[in-house]
């Protein structure tokens, strides 16, 4: 029993929720991206290229032992995951920029107006004595 106990309270830790919680919105991130990158962005660059559609792009090689059958080496697919990579690190790099330009404006923002030291108070008060012979 008191392994359970154990991983339960690794697993109630901050750190590990918010892991699990990163995993999954990075999950659905991906797939948003995939269909940004395969229905939205890659049909207007096949069509200013002509009309090629990427995913199709592949090479086709003889298999010497079974003539009927060719080897696909399907490269468009691979282009499409290479542009999913880069629109996906690029979204990443915005955030993190954005994430960090907020969390400079908080650091430099000022608290709240700093009283003066008692030291001061009372060479103001001095100073105001000493003015008033």
């Amino acid at each position: 029993m008191k392994i359970i106990e154990e991983f339960k309270a690794f697993a109630m830790k901050g750190n590990v929720v918010d892991m699990a919680i990163g995993i999954i919105i990075g999950a659905a991130f991906g797939g948003v991206v995939t269909s940004l990158v395969t229905d939205v962005l890659t049909p207007p660059i096949g069509a200013l290229i002509g009309g090629i559609d990427f995913s199709a792009f592949a090479i086709k090689l003889s298999n010497p032992l079974n003539g009927s059958n060719p080897v696909e080496i399907l490269y468009g697919k691979f282009l499409n995951a290479v542009f999913n990579f880069f629109i996906a690190a690029l979204a990443v790099f915005i955030l993190v920029k954005a994430m960090n330009r907020l969390k400079k404006k908080v650091e430099t923002a000022p608290d709240t107006v700093q009283m003066p030291s008692e030291e001061v108070v009372l060479l103001t008060q001095i100073r105001d004595l000493l003015s008033k012979k």
